[in-house]
């Protein structure tokens, strides 16, 4: 096993990408970022020499769980303020990084339920194997095809609807 700091080099900026998929805020996702690697710290003993980035992915979408849970009954219902503050920075940002393709496909995986988002991000994204993936999901490996099937089978007719 390597040292925490050696697996924190190797995979933050992975861990960090997965939770802004599914926090949707930048700064959530820092916090996010440094609780995952304080539980993973914490919670050395539990790893049993299986894939380092699938453990630490599983704790990060845990981690993720807690966060939704704790956070879901203070979400503020007016946020046109916030969403245009946000979006001159980021907006910015994100033209001359991503193109408009990938703009795109990003917006469609947004709209997914949260299920077969996750399912992408990990997958698609991340390219975890589809046993890493749903062991992270804690689902099981059929269920997780079909929700990896569907969300891109909605983002494709999406897509196409949008043509």
């Amino acid at each position: 096993m390597k040292s925490i700091d050696q697996v924190y080099q190797l995979y933050f900026r992975g861990v960090y990408h997965f939770l802004l998929s599914l926090s949707r805020d930048h700064y959530t996702a820092e916090d996010l970022v440094q609780e995952t690697f304080l539980r993973a710290y914490l919670y050395l003993e539990f790893y049993h020499n299986e894939n380092v980035k699938s453990w630490l992915f599983t704790v990060a979408y845990r981690t993720y769980i807690d966060y939704y849970r704790r956070h879901r009954k203070n979400v503020v219902t007016d946020t046109d303020f916030f969403q245009q503050l946000q979006k001159n920075d980021a907006d910015i940002h994100h033209q001359l990084i991503l193109s408009e393709e990938v703009q795109e496909v990003l917006a469609l995986i947004d709209q997914l339920p949260d299920k077969q988002r996750t399912a992408i991000i990990l997958h698609d994204i991340h390219e975890l194997s589809y046993k890493e993936a749903s062991q992270i999901m804690d689902v099981k490996l059929g269920h997780f095809k079909i929700l990896l099937f569907r969300g891109r089978q909605a983002i494709r007719q999406r897509k196409d609807e949008n043509q």
